[in-house]
């Protein structure tokens, strides 16, 4: 039974009470870097961003200079939730701001070939008529093992610029997500591999 106040307020129902879901501002997906840095958590995971590519060897500080073009940088951040709706980690990726780039100056390639669902199906289909053991494989940040064949220059990461030379830029050193070449210098990395390994291209 529904029962309606003088002013027409309805009572809630009881059930609805069981039922509750997180709203802290962590588990946000912050869409500026000045509502980040004022969580610590989020700038834990932009650091271990950050470690990843100087792992890599990404790129290098060098001086500025006027004659470089220079691309902007920018942080994209997602907090994942485990099923229950609770917050599992919180994930923060630098990208590069890939619509500054120039033809001609900054790339020349960026078509990089895929494979045809019909292809896939016909492989399949000889493996299972051959009984052939099947191996996958998945290559974590596929596009940070990309070799660049021309000289990018981007702004240091906003919010993480390093205090003993602010007024560097990173020379990139491997391909970065946001880049126009990223996905041909990692189709360009991987054949090299697969060639190495007695595959025909």
């Amino acid at each position: 039974m529904v029962m309606h106040s003088q002013h027409k307020i309805v009572k809630p129902n009881p059930k609805y009470a069981l039922i509750t879901m997180p709203s802290t501002d962590i588990t946000r997906n912050p869409h500026n870097i000045h509502s980040t840095l004022v969580h610590p958590r989020w700038k834990v995971a932009m650091g271990e961003e950050l470690e990843a590519l100087h792992k890599n060897q990404t790129w290098e500080l060098v001086p500025h200079s006027p004659n470089l073009h220079i691309i902007g940088s920018k942080w994209v951040f997602k907090s994942e939730l485990k099923p229950n709706e609770s917050l599992d980690h919180l994930k923060a990726r630098l990208v590069a701001k890939g619509y500054h780039q120039v033809d001609g100056v900054d790339y020349t390639e960026t078509f990089s070939p895929v494979i045809k669902p019909s292809t896939i199906c016909l492989i399949i289909t000889i493996v299972f008529v051959k009984k052939w053991p099947v191996r996958q494989l998945d290559v974590k940040n596929a596009f940070l093992h990309g070799v660049l064949s021309k000289n990018i220059y981007m702004e240091q990461p906003p919010g993480m610029v390093d205090p003993q030379f602010p007024n560097y830029v990173c020379k990139i050193q491997k391909a970065l997500y946001g880049l126009r070449q990223a996905p041909r210098a990692w189709f360009d990395r991987f054949s090299l591999f697969l060639v190495h390994y007695g595959f025909f291209l």
